[in-house]
């Protein structure tokens, strides 16, 4: 069965950091895209970040304050997250491909077939 499990989420301020790590079991990743995504209340999930080998790719909200990287022998990814906004308040999910020997890191929710159950990360003001 594949798993993907959040941890890192929490309450903190603005400007603060916040570190996330996805843990992902039950198949290999090592082919496979490994992201973020996010979903603030009453809007659409939004694609984060996420990252194939050595390529990533960014949404351009948090491009320069968040980091991507992943540990493929352990099948994490983590995304640090710094320079906290109030609008990076959500659930954040960790989400996977499937394996594949393309290299490209897909931004779309459609092509993104495991998923965790997301974690709340709430920034206040």
């Amino acid at each position: 069965q594949v798993q993907l499990v959040e941890s890192g989420g929490g309450l903190v301020q603005a400007g603060d950091s916040l570190s996330l790590s996805c843990a992902a079991s039950g198949r290999t990743f090592s082919r496979s895209a490994m992201g973020w995504f996010r979903q603030a209340p009453g809007k659409e999930r939004e694609f984060i970040a996420a990252m194939k080998w050595s390529d990533a790719r960014y949404a351009d909200s948090v491009k320069g304050r968040f980091t991507i990287s992943r540990e493929n022998a352990k099948n994490t990814v983590n995304l640090q997250m710094n320079s906290l906004k109030p609008e990076d308040t959500a659930v954040y999910y960790c989400a996977a491909t499937p394996e594949g020997l393309l290299r490209r890191v897909p931004f779309s929710e459609n092509e993104y077939v495991d998923w965790g159950q997301g974690t709340q990360v709430t920034v206040s003001s």
